[in-house]
Protein backbone atom coordinates (compact mmCIF):
# COMPACT_ATOMS: atom_id res chain seq x y z
CA UNK A 1 0.00 0.00 0.00
CA UNK A 2 1.23 3.57 -0.71
CA UNK A 3 1.40 6.11 1.65
CA UNK A 4 -0.99 7.91 0.11
CA UNK A 5 -3.25 5.46 0.53
CA UNK A 6 -2.76 4.75 4.12
CA UNK A 7 -3.23 8.64 4.79
CA UNK A 8 -6.63 8.65 3.17
CA UNK A 9 -7.71 5.43 5.22
CA UNK A 10 -6.32 7.70 8.69
CA UNK A 11 -8.24 10.83 7.63
CA UNK A 12 -11.20 8.44 7.38
CA UNK A 13 -10.91 6.41 10.64
CA UNK A 14 -9.98 10.40 12.46
CA UNK A 15 -13.54 11.54 10.81
CA UNK A 16 -15.20 8.09 12.30
CA UNK A 17 -13.52 9.31 15.44
CA UNK A 18 -14.71 12.72 15.16
CA UNK A 19 -18.45 11.97 14.96
CA UNK A 20 -18.24 8.96 17.42
CA UNK A 21 -17.07 11.73 20.00
CA UNK A 22 -19.65 13.91 19.24
CA UNK A 23 -22.31 11.14 19.64
CA UNK A 24 -21.11 10.61 23.14
CA UNK A 25 -22.09 14.41 23.76
CA UNK A 26 -18.25 15.81 23.87
CA UNK A 27 -16.91 18.58 21.47
CA UNK A 28 -13.36 17.93 20.04
CA UNK A 29 -10.97 20.75 18.32
CA UNK A 30 -8.07 19.26 16.45
CA UNK A 31 -4.85 19.45 17.74
CA UNK A 32 -1.08 18.74 15.38
CA UNK A 33 -1.76 16.72 12.77
CA UNK A 34 1.48 17.45 10.49
CA UNK A 35 4.82 17.90 11.97
CA UNK A 36 7.79 18.73 10.23
CA UNK A 37 10.69 16.52 10.45
CA UNK A 38 12.91 19.94 12.08
CA UNK A 39 9.86 20.08 14.55
CA UNK A 40 10.00 16.58 15.56
CA UNK A 41 13.73 16.88 15.86
CA UNK A 42 13.32 19.41 18.72
CA UNK A 43 10.55 18.15 20.09
CA UNK A 44 12.90 14.68 20.39
CA UNK A 45 15.68 16.91 21.92
CA UNK A 46 13.49 18.63 24.27
CA UNK A 47 11.61 14.98 25.56
CA UNK A 48 8.47 15.98 24.34
CA UNK A 49 8.02 13.60 21.25
CA UNK A 50 10.46 11.39 19.15
CA UNK A 51 12.51 12.02 15.85
CA UNK A 52 10.17 8.91 13.95
CA UNK A 53 7.24 10.95 14.69
CA UNK A 54 4.01 9.62 12.49
CA UNK A 55 3.30 12.85 12.41
CA UNK A 56 5.62 13.59 9.94
CA UNK A 57 3.82 11.10 7.53
CA UNK A 58 0.19 12.15 8.20
CA UNK A 59 -0.61 9.29 10.48
CA UNK A 60 -1.25 10.54 13.71
CA UNK A 61 -3.15 13.46 15.06
CA UNK A 62 -3.70 15.23 18.67
CA UNK A 63 -7.17 15.61 19.72
CA UNK A 64 -8.38 18.04 22.31
CA UNK A 65 -11.22 17.20 24.13
CA UNK A 66 -14.12 19.31 25.67
CA UNK A 67 -17.07 18.08 27.63
CA UNK A 68 -20.81 18.91 27.42
CA UNK A 69 -20.07 22.24 29.83
CA UNK A 70 -16.95 23.20 27.56
CA UNK A 71 -14.75 22.22 29.82
CA UNK A 72 -11.17 20.97 28.10
CA UNK A 73 -10.16 17.71 29.53
CA UNK A 74 -6.75 16.82 29.23
CA UNK A 75 -6.26 14.12 31.48
CA UNK A 76 -5.48 10.81 29.24
CA UNK A 77 -7.94 8.92 31.25
CA UNK A 78 -10.88 11.02 29.31
CA UNK A 79 -9.68 9.64 26.49
CA UNK A 80 -10.02 6.35 27.27
CA UNK A 81 -13.49 5.00 25.37
CA UNK A 82 -12.74 7.03 22.42
CA UNK A 83 -8.86 5.31 22.11
CA UNK A 84 -10.34 2.07 22.27
CA UNK A 85 -12.63 2.92 19.61
CA UNK A 86 -10.11 4.10 17.37
CA UNK A 87 -8.11 0.84 17.93
CA UNK A 88 -11.31 -0.88 16.88
CA UNK A 89 -11.68 0.81 13.60
CA UNK A 90 -8.40 -0.80 12.30
CA UNK A 91 -5.58 -3.18 13.16
CA UNK A 92 -3.13 -0.22 12.04
CA UNK A 93 -4.54 2.07 14.88
CA UNK A 94 -2.75 3.10 17.85
CA UNK A 95 -3.72 5.49 20.96
CA UNK A 96 -1.15 7.11 22.70
CA UNK A 97 -2.75 6.34 26.22
CA UNK A 98 -1.11 2.99 25.83
CA UNK A 99 2.24 3.98 25.18
CA UNK A 100 5.21 3.87 27.41
CA UNK A 101 4.88 7.59 27.49
CA UNK A 102 0.93 8.13 27.87
CA UNK A 103 -0.23 10.59 25.26
CA UNK A 104 -3.78 10.14 25.74
CA UNK A 105 -4.58 12.08 23.18
CA UNK A 106 -2.55 11.00 20.08
CA UNK A 107 -4.29 8.97 17.72
CA UNK A 108 -2.13 7.23 15.13
CA UNK A 109 -1.84 4.70 12.41
CA UNK A 110 1.16 2.62 12.34
CA UNK A 111 3.30 2.30 8.71
CA UNK A 112 4.65 -0.96 8.35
Amino acid sequence: MQLWQKQSIFAQNVALLLQYIHSKGYFVTLGEAFRSQEQANIYAHEGKGITDSLHCKRLAIDLNLINAEGIYLPDSKDYEQFGAYWESLDPLNRWGGRFKRIDGNHMEMQDL
